[in-house]
């Protein structure tokens, strides 16, 4: 099935990887991390049914701290990862990102977002949100004429 596509929709996700990657090179450099985190996401598209699948790496997270929302062509995944109790411990290395996350996926088609549906196994969150039906067929255009009554063809 053939589906439109919007040209734009992964320029969005590559300026978010152009500054993730320059944001890192200042961020060792200079030892200051920013407050919280954007968890990566795989997005793709299947035909039966025809759907949208998020697929977002939420590890460590209670899913009970995480809200999904659909607007328009845009799926917004926000929530909080927290750290582990830290008392006894002596760290060598802290690598895990923990604080309060938002991300914003841009979707490359109309969805249906009141039959959304979503699931949570093994740190990955998936979300489905069915694509719009188009329809495709052949439609007639009445032409009015301007200025007189219309005449019976």
């Amino acid at each position: 099935m053939a589906r439109e596509r919007d040209l734009f929709a992964n320029f969005e996700r590559m300026r978010r990887e152009i500054d993730a990657l320059f944001g890192d090179v200042f961020e060792r450099q200079t030892g200051l991390r920013g407050r919280g985190f954007s968890p990566s996401v795989d997005v793709y598209y299947t035909d039966d049914p025809p759907r949208a699948v998020v697929n977002a790496d939420l590890a460590g997270v209670d899913i009970q701290d995480v809200a999904l929302e659909i607007r328009g062509r845009r799926l917004l995944i926000a929530g909080e990862r927290w750290p582990a109790e830290a008392a006894g411990r002596v760290y060598q290395q802290i690598e895990i990102e923990h604080g309060p996350f938002q991300r914003l996926v841009e979707l490359g088609a109309d969805v249906v977002a009141d039959a959304a549906r979503a699931s949570y196994e093994d740190g990955i969150l998936e979300v489905e949100i069915p694509l719009a039906q188009r329809d495709e067929g052949p439609r007639q255009v009445p032409i009015e004429e301007s200025g007189s009554e219309s005449r019976s063809r």
